[in-house]
């Protein structure tokens, strides 16, 4: 196989594929210029996701701006599917999320799983509609007193990615 293409401003122009044994040739025009593809995003495991959810805390530790971490704080973390959520009690005013906010990297630790993680903000309302159900369920037994504040802090909403 030979490939010939010309690129002019991030675009291939002219883009030819010659099959010599079959003698097919394919012209494509102005299509996107590609060079590389994207990583495969981290997953949690399940048994990652279920000892970490099934843990009435995690410990969080932001990463600072000096490429230190804080102090760990234990917060309260939920799952949603396949994917894990904090929130801040102390809603956009908390320490330890405005240092998540900033350098969207930190360090976890619960349920026996230590993780480096990328902190994610979650604007999407369905998403918080359903966060806001878990804590109800998992953290109801605690009191409106310590429920209501992070059903009311939707704007602190954080996904955990493993790294």
């Amino acid at each position: 196989m030979i490939l010939r293409f010309t690129v002019a401003d991030g675009l291939i122009t002219d883009y030819r594929v010659f099959e010599d044994s079959l003698g097919i040739t394919r012209t494509h025009l102005g299509q996107p210029l590609t060079t590389t593809s994207a990583a495969p995003t981290p997953t949690w495991t399940s048994d990652e996701l279920n000892r970490i959810s099934g843990a009435d805390e995690l410990e969080m530790a932001p990463l600072r701006r000096d490429g230190t971490l804080r102090r760990p704080v234990p917060i309260w973390v939920v799952r949603d599917g396949d994917d894990l959520y904090v929130r801040s009690f102390r809603g956009t005013d908390g320490g330890w999320w405005l240092t998540a906010r900033a350098s969207h990297e930190g360090h976890v630790r619960s349920g026996g799983v230590d993780k480096d993680v990328t902190f994610v903000e979650v604007p999407d309302s369905g998403v918080n509609d359903r966060i806001d159900t878990a804590y109800r369920t998992k953290y109801g037994r605690f009191g409106g007193a310590y429920v209501d504040p992070m059903v009311a802090a939707r704007a602190t909403t954080l996904k955990l990615v493993p790294r």
